[in-house]
């Protein structure tokens, strides 16, 4: 075969392989779980920590402390668009009492969080500081918000990346609770 012609076949295998690739993604592109990321801790023991407390800096709180009972930990910030939008829906959540929630405050001042909280309010059970994001690289965070769900043995039952709506309580949230036998 001339160098010509297998040159034009290799180029029209790419250009296939790259055509079929597309139809690919299109194809899958309508599955309503398109955006959601798998959390390899799903079905495992939650991460050990030890965190300061934001209201009380000079005292830890440990994952041991959070046992026996389901909670919600909401990793959010006051540098994030995000949070400030899904706020007012974890607040009404909260309000519920159906969980505990765990604010998770990553990566932010400890005067940017207290003042956040005292404009936004503070809907949260706890909230913990991870002032550096150490102990959030074992929960595989990588932005904020982000929320799991814990059930009573420490189990992570639950992961939400993005800000939480009306729709993610009602359809995933809830749902997961209502496994966990958690009433409404």
């Amino acid at each position: 075969m001339a160098p010509r012609t297998l040159s034009a076949v290799v180029i029209g295998v790419v250009f296939l392989g790259l055509v079929g690739l597309l139809l690919y993604g299109v194809l899958v592109s309508d599955r309503a779980d398109r955006e959601a990321l798998p959390s390899p801790l799903i079905g495992k023991p939650a991460p050990e920590f030890e965190l300061p407390i934001l209201h009380q800096p000079g005292k830890l709180f440990s994952s041991a402390d959070l046992r026996g009972q389901p909670y919600l930990l909401n990793v959010w910030g006051s540098w994030c668009p995000g949070c400030r939008v899904e706020h007012p829906v974890i607040t009404r959540f909260a309000e519920t009492k159906r969980v505990r929630v765990v604010g998770y405050n990553w990566k932010d001042e400890h005067a940017d969080a207290m003042r956040w909280l005292e404009q936004f309010g503070n809907p949260y059970w706890l909230v913990l500081v991870d002032y550096e994001g150490r102990k959030a690289i074992d929960w595989g965070i990588y932005g904020a918000p982000e929320t799991f769900l814990v059930d009573a043995q420490g189990i992570v039952r639950w992961k939400h990346v993005g800000p939480v709506d009306d729709t993610v309580i009602a359809e995933s949230l809830g749902p997961a609770l209502d496994r966990l036998g958690v009433a409404p």
